[in-house]
């Protein structure tokens, strides 16, 4: 995903290297393996960069993802090869809590005195499902609930 332009400053100068180093280390895969809690994918994600996407069809971008949302923090072991989706779906927390202090930063500086924010200040974790691998189709799939033909002889 872009980098902001006033947040720029937070990565260090060879990111475009550290970024590229992760995708190779996943294989030019996604690496979530429903950390994201998006509930899609049993297991790592199947998305891979430059593919159509599974479920949507759009072409995957891959990102690297800051697990603890620092970008100051690029050790390997803090940051994830994810496909957009993933990357969306894990930072949406952060988001709602940035937006919410951008917000009160906005109303204070058009002379809003103090706003307290309560709970939307505090990120909560993205909901999750049930990561369940979808099996075989059971024998009463493969029947019909109804016999609709008409018996023989008679019309229709």
């Amino acid at each position: 995903m872009p980098i902001r332009p006033e947040n720029k400053h937070r990565y260090p100068a060879d990111w475009p290297a550290i970024s590229r180093a992760i995708k190779t280390r996943a294989g030019w895969r996604c690496e979530c393996e429903g950390e994201c809690g998006r509930g899609t994918h049993p297991g790592r994600c199947p998305n891979r960069h430059d593919t159509p996407a599974y479920g949507t069809g759009s072409r995957v971008i891959l990102t690297t993802a800051h697990l603890d949302h620092t970008p100051e923090h690029c050790h390997p072991d803090n940051l994830r090869a994810m496909c957009q989706g993933c990357h969306l779906h894990h930072d949406a927390a952060h988001h709602a809590v940035t937006r919410a202090h951008t917000r009160a930063r906005a109303l204070a500086d058009a002379g809003q005195l103090h706003l307290d924010l309560g709970p939307a200040t505090t990120p909560l974790p993205p909901p999750t499902r049930a990561q369940t691998p979808p099996g075989p189709p059971g024998p009463a799939a493969a029947q019909p609930l109804f016999d609709l033909t008409a018996p023989e002889g008679t019309l229709p």
